[in-house]
């Protein structure tokens, strides 16, 4: 059956009602494919890039079929991040906001293990977690997740990429034999294949090219602007357009950094991520980012995934991104939660062939500025 709007997929009047009030009509291309395969009670291995609604594509099927009247850990999430984990929560709180009795709670490092303790205690029929934290709770005996119906590994290749793939393992053979499970990841790396062959043998490949459709709404706009004028162009943008929130994307931690001293030297509030910050000082730049303590955050691609900020105004490409997929992982930090978003990109003399390949890959729509500006 061909599947063009959310009421072909029969979805229970919970959900559809969520649906509805959310706006949401039309699923996405993972979600065409994923719902109707996991609601057979499938497993998948999906490869899909960020921003194109894999919490969704998982999150109805896992809905669609808790049980209400058990007390017990139905289905487990595991994630990378901290930021993601509560993103999914956000997320399935709104589909399953119809769902009476509904509870779901996220298990992460950096957060009072007395205040997971009472939402476990409250018996959720869904947890959230990351690999070492979940680890933690059941060795203190806080959660038990042996009878659990469903298994998602939400990004990952980013977990496996985070050094998580001994604890991913153990958490497996932790869980039911006959349990389902559901892989998504935006690369299938050498890891991630391991991990396929060993614990969901049989399951069924889904695999999404990212498209502009799958987007949400976010006007995208390149233009030419040589190296020494990148930072001007973008404060002039930023002034003109009445950006608030914004994050800046660099291809390597040294530009990162470079960045960020320039504009803390102007007397920009600005702040950064890269890889080499630890989880913690990740943490606290992200909570000042969230609360508008900061403007601009300056990243390299490590907080294009798992990064969840409803009120991004734009998002500024100062370097063309090295990967195709980088594209629309980064301008998806922009144009979420219902709203609008921008991207903006530079390209320099050398990296017009690269940004050219780009758009023909994405097949997006970008508007040139160059003689605007």
């Amino acid at each position: 059956m061909e599947i063009n709007t959310f009421a072909d997929l029969t979805l229970s009047k919970e959900i559809t009602k969520a649906l509805e009030k959310l706006e949401l009509h039309t699923p996405t291309s993972v979600q065409k494919l994923a719902i109707p395969v996991m609601m057979d009670g499938f497993n998948i291995i999906a490869k899909a890039p960020t921003g194109t609604g894999k919490t969704f594509a998982y999150g109805i099927p896992l809905l669609e079929y808790l049980n209400m009247d058990a007390d017990f850990v139905q289905d487990l999430i595991l994630c990378p991040t901290r930021e993601l984990a509560l993103q999914i929560c956000s997320e399935l709180k709104l589909i399953g906001q119809y769902i009476h009795g509904f509870k779901i709670c996220a298990v992460i490092g950096g957060q009072s293990l007395d205040k997971q303790f009472k939402e476990l205690a409250a018996h959720p029929q869904i947890v959230v977690a990351t690999p070492g934290r979940l680890l933690d709770h059941v060795n203190r005996r806080t959660i038990d997740i042996s009878s659990v119906y469903s298994v998602i590994l939400d990004e990952a290749d980013e977990m496996l990429n985070m050094g998580f793939i001994k604890d991913i393992r153990k958490i497996l053979d932790l869980t039911p034999t006959d349990k389902q499970v559901a892989l998504f990841s935006a690369t299938m790396s050498r890891d991630v294949m391991d991990i396929s062959w060993q614990y969901f043998q049989g399951a069924v490949d889904i695999d999404v090219a990212p498209t502009a459709e799958d987007m949400p709404q976010i006007k995208q706009y390149s233009m030419a602007v040589a190296e020494k004028d990148k930072l001007d162009t973008l404060l002039k943008i930023v002034n003109t357009k009445h950006l608030s929130k914004i994050i800046v994307f660099c291809n390597t931690k040294t530009r990162v950094r470079h960045l960020t001293e320039r504009l803390q030297r102007a007397g920009i509030a600005a702040d950064c991520l890269h890889g080499d910050i630890n989880q913690n000082t990740r943490n606290r730049i992200m909570d000042g980012y969230r609360k508008g303590s900061f403007p601009i955050l300056i990243a390299t691609d490590i907080a294009a995934r798992g990064i969840d900020v409803a009120d991004v105004d734009g998002v500024f490409n100062y370097d063309v991104p090295k990967e195709n997929d980088y594209y629309l992982h980064r301008i998806g930090r922009t144009g979420r939660a219902q709203r609008k978003g921008a991207a903006y990109t530079f390209v320099s003399y050398l990296e017009t062939q690269r940004m050219e390949e780009i758009i023909k890959y994405t097949k997006v729509q970008v508007e040139d500025l160059s003689s605007a500006m």
